[in-house]
């Protein structure tokens, strides 16, 4: 059963008061008048029965029975004020929301994260990983991460880096098919396959990621392009790759890591191509105005510089 407790305001006069040896005083500190702390404290002595302040002299004094309680009044006290002062302190963290597409998230970003969250310590991350364009201008997504999508006059666009995309997989297999006569190193060679054709935003993309249009594009006839695994996650089809499971059209910035790891390598270096596409940093110029968007910002363009002069650039 929870013990009855009387006003807090009358505790609080009636330990101000102990303090001070002066209603006057105790009255300036809590921002009354001296007869409305008078009032208080007598109230708290008649829901106690007993005397509480007396007279002492031309002064005043605590009875024994307040005296008794004086020390914890204070504790409690300062302890309420020191409560009070953390919450007015308390400075919750900034949230940040960045939409980006599963498949550079998983392959890319996320390894990256703990980088800005230790430059950035006050600021939580939530990363909304979607296939769809998510509407900047009328959502609570903070900034995206794009590729291969059509600049909006309304949006603040800044190009983090572009991209190269070529075949790419195991160390094992790609000794094996170098193996081959170079006119039958693609003729056999099992291939991934990352499928977009259920993603809308995919239409300028999809070609430079189809490898029937590959094998278009470098004139190789004897390709068996409908063979192969099929993903709709990149993430899916680079682990695949990584396994030694077939060959996959890379894009260069996003596999940097496996790259520079030699879990991937490009078998055939001549076959890299510049789709004239790259991957954006997309905000609203609103957004741009919080500390939290900026802060990314800066961060990313740090990347995004440092990737740029990585060593292993694709050969075009």
């Amino acid at each position: 059963m929870t013990e009855w407790l009387p006003s807090l305001n009358a505790l609080r006069a009636l330990e101000a008061v102990g303090r001070n040896q002066s209603y006057p005083r105790a009255a300036e500190e809590l921002g009354v008048t001296p007869a409305a702390v008078k009032q208080l404290v007598a109230k708290l002595e008649g829901a106690f029965g007993q005397r509480l302040v007396v007279r002492n002299g031309r002064g005043i004094a605590l009875t024994p029975a307040a005296t008794c309680a004086q020390s914890d009044l204070a504790a409690a006290m300062q302890s309420l004020t020191n409560g009070v002062r953390k919450m007015r302190d308390f400075e919750a963290p900034q949230r940040l929301i960045v939409s980006v597409e599963a498949s550079l998230a998983t392959t890319w970003l996320v390894q990256r994260l703990p980088g800005f969250r230790k430059e950035n310590p006050g600021i939580d991350v939530l990363i909304d990983s979607t296939q769809k364009i998510v509407d900047l201008k009328n959502s609570d997504v903070d900034v995206a991460i794009r590729y291969g999508v059509a600049p909006d006059p309304q949006l603040v666009t800044e190009r983090l880096f572009d991209d190269r995309v070529f075949p790419a997989c195991s160390p094992a297999l790609a000794q094996e098919l170098q193996q081959a006569a170079p006119s039958k190193h693609f003729t056999s060679a099992p291939l991934i396959h990352w499928d977009l054709s259920d993603q809308p935003w995919a239409k300028t993309t999809k070609k430079w990621f189809d490898w029937s249009e590959w094998a278009t594009r470098h004139q190789i006839a004897t390709m068996d392009t409908n063979s192969g695994l099929r993903f709709s996650d990149y993430g899916l089809a680079v682990q695949a790759a990584i396994s030694g499971q077939g060959v996959i059209l890379a894009s260069w910035p996003i596999l940097l890591d496996p790259l520079e790891a030699g879990l991937l390598v490009q078998p055939f270096p001549n076959y890299a191509e510049r789709p004239g596409l790259g991957y954006d940093l997309v905000t609203t110029a609103a957004s741009l105005e919080k500390p939290e968007v900026m802060a990314f910002k800066h961060w990313m363009m740090r990347v995004a510089a440092h990737l740029g002069s990585a060593k292993q650039t694709p050969t075009d």
